[in-house]
């Protein structure tokens, strides 16, 4: 691969090439008009200094020169490596003043941070899309040009990066590496498992500002908030209903296309839904998980059994 750097007159922002911790690195310069920027020529970022190009180019070409001497761990750059033995040591100097969780170098923090202030400095030049951490913006850039594009033989899907496509596979193979130490659950993503534990911690760090419900995810918040607000961006294009959550929306969909993934593997037949395919089920092995506290009448279904405490209740 050939590299050249490139000079411009330009007046920009950059961090300095200074030594020391990783603090240092963050301090900020604004680079006078009359001196020059160094531009990498594959992917257009640019730096105020040739050595931190260097360091940069070390990504593109997958050079990694600086091996952790306790896990054998290598990185393209000293700070990396510097940052990574603090895995070793636990230590973790940045905290949080908003729920407190730690954190071992400032660039996690920062990332951290930014779920509390909903912060995206990165936005995309071709689109306009903004991301709250660089890598994200990275990849999303990559959708526009089509760079570093794979796909899965077994579906066809197109993913961006390598890992990502590594982790669809398991949606195939239903491969789960990751299990609970706790309860011996097992997960194919590692994140996945991540917001597992949080079910035995009871952790929950995004709180309602209007109801104080707790989440364990900010995804869940979000989906939460709308019922304060009765928000529903989500609307269908057949038939105009109006929707909170994508996966509501994706759910009716199928009310329109008559599409029946689910299929019961003893008789054949078809649901365009999972949990009524669970229902089915129950025909064939009869279980009735639902009983009655007055009378013990067993039920299949659960509003069979609402409807049903209503002949006990009808008289009161």
């Amino acid at each position: 691969m050939e590299i050249s750097i490139k000079a411009n007159e330009t007046h920009l922002v950059s961090d300095l090439c200074v030594k020391g911790n990783d603090t240092d690195t963050n301090v900020k310069s604004v680079i006078p008009v009359d001196m020059k920027s160094f531009t990498c020529n594959i992917c257009g970022l640019k730096f105020s200094q040739e050595c931190l190009l260097n360091q940069h180019f070390c990504m593109h070409r997958e050079e990694k020169p600086h091996v952790c001497d306790i896990c054998g761990k290598q990185f393209s750059v000293r700070r990396y490596l510097n940052n990574h033995y603090r895995t070793h040591t636990s230590e973790k100097p940045y905290s949080c003043d908003v729920c407190g969780k730690q954190f071992p170098v400032k660039s996690y923090f920062d990332r951290h941070y930014r779920t509390h202030t909903n912060e995206k400095p990165y936005s995309c030049f071709l689109c306009g899309k903004r991301f709250s951490q660089r890598g994200n913006l990275n990849q999303h850039t990559k959708s526009h040009t089509n760079e570093n594009a794979c796909s899965c033989d077994v579906c066809g899907k197109v993913f961006s990066r390598k890992s990502t496509l590594n982790e669809h596979y398991r949606s195939h193979t239903n491969e789960k590496p990751y299990s609970c130490d706790v309860c011996g659950k097992e997960f194919s993503l590692k994140s996945n498992l991540d917001l597992h534990y949080q079910s035995h911690t009871n952790e929950k760090p995004y709180t309602c500002d209007v109801c104080s419900k707790g989440f364990s995810r900010k995804y869940d918040l979000t989906k939460h908030c709308r019922s304060h607000t009765n928000e529903k961006p989500y609307s269908c294009d057949v038939c105009s209903k109006e929707f909170s959550r994508k996966d509501s929306l994706n759910y009716h969909y199928r009310t329109h296309s008559n599409v029946k993934p689910y299929s019961c593997d003893i008789c054949c037949k078809e649901f365009s839904h999972k949990g009524n395919l669970n229902i089915h089920y129950r025909t064939h092995t009869n279980p009735k998980p639902y009983s009655c506290n007055v009378c013990n009448k067993e039920f299949s279904r659960k509003n069979n059994l609402n409807e049903h405490y209503k002949i006990h209740t009808s008289g009161l």
